[in-house]
């Protein structure tokens, strides 16, 4: 008899489902069947019964164990009589049956939220009530109401919190000027963007003498929350519960009420502020000298944007100069100190990868008018600098003020993404690698000395994607991709809540006090995913560190609480707004159907290949199946497709001339056909060729060998999971899976039906 596992159930699309082991072993499918009787989600107890040819381990459900109250969010139809509820995200599997006095004000067609009242069972379907009723799905705005209930993102304040907010005053009072520095006659600026709303952080700097040497005295003013938002009060659990804002294309989802966000705590112009503020010291090499921290009160004199300050810092004699003429040597200084404190971060060896990061513009309606890069101006670069120096200052006096606080900790690459980084440079023929113990500057010479190559794109991607991603713990290991011992965040405390609570540490070590974290919450999902992921990096523990984590105080479990829900919600919120955006895009590529464009080659996989558009920014994949009449093998070590017959190879980077084939808005996914040279992009039909057929049946067999996998993270896994395994042609699956869905319901409404009977008998 096979041990039982603990996990939980990953859905997918077509039917099946895995179960993610709690030990972090390889996933256990499980087929359809099975999948019946339990819903996405679920954490149950799973037995393998058997493994297939490729060794991967199959199983069934043992007991379900906790099946938690998420809300499903989907569509509202109607079928033979029968109301039910096809959910918006597919891994479900199954529709959620409504009876009629269920559907509240709901009608045929509408996205509502729907709450089970049954659970599913192996021959009957799940049921449950309207809770809520969203509307159509194309109002303006739906996709980002889909989304902050599909990651369960807080999007309403409590009673209580508003309530607290309105007692708030609307400007500084001569109370809250007690016991700070005054610094209204200092001329700090802010510099945002366009469309910013809140303004967290103001700059001013000016020339010094360090001894006998020049330098700068460079002043970061942060926005001081944590004078309005008090330990524990409700606005305070509130912002703890959501932990950072979440942005969307046309709408902000804020961490505190809007009064403080972009009001009482928004460095305004010309009205008075609250202020934390970093005073430092910085040498001619870009060296802090020294700082200090002090509250204060500030006056802004100035609200720029990058625009304009990289227009004046290009021609100090120009229009926007001209309008500016007070701020320009003020802004001058700001660009000295800039290039100091830059030479410094290159000496540090710190990774500075330029990347392409899009805006998507919409219009009223909420469709989208264009896809636009972000340019990154010396004006980007001289804030990045500014407040990259003010919060490794912050790290610097926690640490030296000897009590716990939160840092953000960036460890270096695995020894598994090293060992596929060594492996891919030396295939690439780079000349260079990276040692056992890499240190961030090996990574940047890396870069340097290959940014003149023609896949210089490639191998920057490939040396990004062997980091792991930065966190927030009380235990500090420094932060490998800036180069520095100690660093953490105190920039930002109006949208990220471990801003705020470094604030409240500076504070305390100020007062001479120490700072007490309120009661945590029970952690939650999220926070359980990133803890079985985190600890997955680390080894057994020794005896001698067994004994001194048990020394652990409570106090230090209850920072590692925090930074743990902290950095599981920054994740949470990053997914939602990479599903908005991947809404807008399908719904923005449907009016491109059939539409040839070109693209650069991002990414490679065993199943194909993702391009992305020259023009218009957008993501798509181009199936194995679908690169023409030859075999494609994929090598890890080059991460490049090879043609077995032609040696045609694909790798990050290739140009390539594509057509928009199929959109899929529920899965988020879009399909490209590859346009072969002299071929007519609207002769669609597939080449006739034997050889063609043949390699295409060859490529699908080759794709149902690689793991199967649910979508879990990252568009490559999602496309693995939702290609591999496909054993019938699209056209097929389609028809059997509507031929499932229509077994279910009527199984269900023949159900529904037997209960009313019973009912009207008794």
């Amino acid at each position: 008899m096979s041990e039982e596992i603990e996990g939980v159930v990953q859905g997918h699309r077509e039917g099946h489902g895995f179960v993610i082991r709690d030990d972090n072993e390889s996933d256990i499918y499980i087929p359809a069947n099975e999948m019946r009787a339990v819903l996405h989600r679920d954490r149950v107890r799973a037995r393998i019964v058997r493994t297939d040819r490729k060794g991967r381990p199959e199983g069934r459900i043992v007991e379900i164990i906790e099946r938690p109250p998420h809300p499903i969010i989907g569509r509202l139809l109607q079928e033979s009589g029968v109301w039910l509820v096809a959910p918006e995200d597919k891994r479900y599997g199954q529709d959620i049956l409504v009876p009629g006095g269920a559907i509240g004000a709901a009608k045929t067609g509408q996205v509502v939220v729907v709450e089970l009242t049954e659970p599913p069972a192996l021959f009957g379907q799940p049921v449950g009530r309207v809770v809520e009723v969203l509307g159509e799905i194309d109002d303006p705005g739906m996709e980002i109401e889909i989304a902050v209930r599909k990651y369960g993102v807080p999007h309403e304040f409590s009673d209580e919190c508003l309530a607290l907010s309105k007692k708030l005053p609307d400007k500084v009072r001569a109370m809250d000027r007690k016991d700070r520095v005054d610094l209204t006659d200092i001329p700090l600026v802010t510099i945002d963007g366009e469309d910013a709303r809140d303004f967290d952080d103001a700059v001013y700097c000016e020339p010094m003498r360090i001894g006998r040497t020049k330098g700068w005295r460079l002043l970061v003013a942060i926005a001081d929350v944590s004078h309005y938002v008090q330990t524990g009060n409700a606005i305070d659990v509130d912002a703890y519960d959501r932990a950072t804002s979440v942005y969307f294309p046309r709408r902000v989802i804020p961490m505190l009420p809007e009064k403080l966000s972009n009001g009482l705590c928004s460095l305004n112009p010309d009205v008075e502020r609250l202020c934390m503020v970093a005073d430092m010291v910085v040498t001619a090499s870009g060296d802090i000298h020294a700082y200090q921290f002090y509250p204060a009160v500030m006056h802004s004199h100035a609200r720029f944007t990058y625009t304009e300050v990289a227009a004046i810092l290009a021609n100090t004699r120009g229009q926007e100069a001209m309008k500016r003429q007070e701020r320009v040597p003020d802004l001058l200084n700001l660009h000295d100190v800039y290039k100091a404190l830059l030479a410094a971060r290159g000496r540090r060896g710190a990774v500075d990868f330029e990347t392409t990061e899009t805006q998507i513009v919409c219009d009223e309606n909420g469709r989208i008018e264009k896809i636009v890069p972000r340019t990154r101006t010396e004006a980007h670069r001289l804030i990045e600098e500014a407040m990259l120096a003010a919060n490794v200052c912050a790290a610097d006096f926690i640490q030296e003020g000897g009590q716990p606080g939160l840092f953000r900790v960036h460890e270096g690459p695995t020894p598994e993404k090293q060992d596929i980084l060594r492996g891919y440079l030396k295939a690439m023929g780079v000349g260079m690698s990276i040692s056992d113990d890499p240190q961030p500057a090996e990574f940047q010479a890396i870069a340097q000395a290959t940014k003149d190559r023609p896949d210089a794109q490639q191998i920057h991607t490939m040396l990004l994607r062997s980091m792991q991603q930065a966190i927030y713990t009380p235990i500090n290991s420094g932060h490998f991709g800036l180069g520095y011992e100690a660093y953490t965040h105190f920039t930002s405390p109006i949208r990220r809540y471990p801003d705020l609570l470094v604030h409240r540490v500076i504070k305390s070590i100020l007062a001479g006090k120490r700072y007490q974290l309120p009661a945590l919450p029970t952690p939650g999902e999220a926070e359980a995913k990133l803890a079985k992921r985190l600890a997955s990096r680390v080894a057994a523990p020794t005896k001698q560190l067994a004994q001194r984590t048990q020394r652990v105080s409570r106090e230090m479990q209850a920072w590692e609480a925090a930074g743990l829900h902290c950095s599981a919600n920054e994740r949470r919120a990053d997914e939602a707004s990479r599903d908005v955006e991947a809404w807008l895009k399908c719904k923005y590529m449907r009016e491109h159907l059939g539409e040839e464009y070109s693209g650069v080659v991002s990414a490679v996989t065993t199943f194909g290949l993702f391009v992305t558009l020259d023009q218009l920014y957008v993501e798509g994949l181009i199936h194995i199946s679908e690169l023409g009449g030859d075999y494609f093998r994929f090598d890890e070590m080059r991460q490049e497709l090879r043609g077995e017959r032609t040696g045609i190879r694909y790798t990050i980077g290739t140009r390539l001339q594509i057509q928009v084939s199929r959109v899929d808005l529920d899965a988020r996914k879009i399909d490209f056909r590859l346009v072969h040279e002299g071929e007519d992009a609207a002769a669609s039909a597939p080449r006739s060729a034997k050889s063609t057929k043949s390699a295409k049946a060859r490529q699908r067999n080759a794709a149902e060998e690689q793991p199967g996998r649910g979508p879990r993270s990252g568009s490559e896994e999602a496309y693995a999971a939702q290609r591999a395994g496909v054993k019938r042609s699209k056209t097929a699956s389609r028809e059997a899976g509507n031929a499932r869905r229509k077994e279910q319901r009527n199984a269900g409404a023949k159900q529904a039906a037997k209960k009313a009977a019973r009912k009207g008998r008794r």
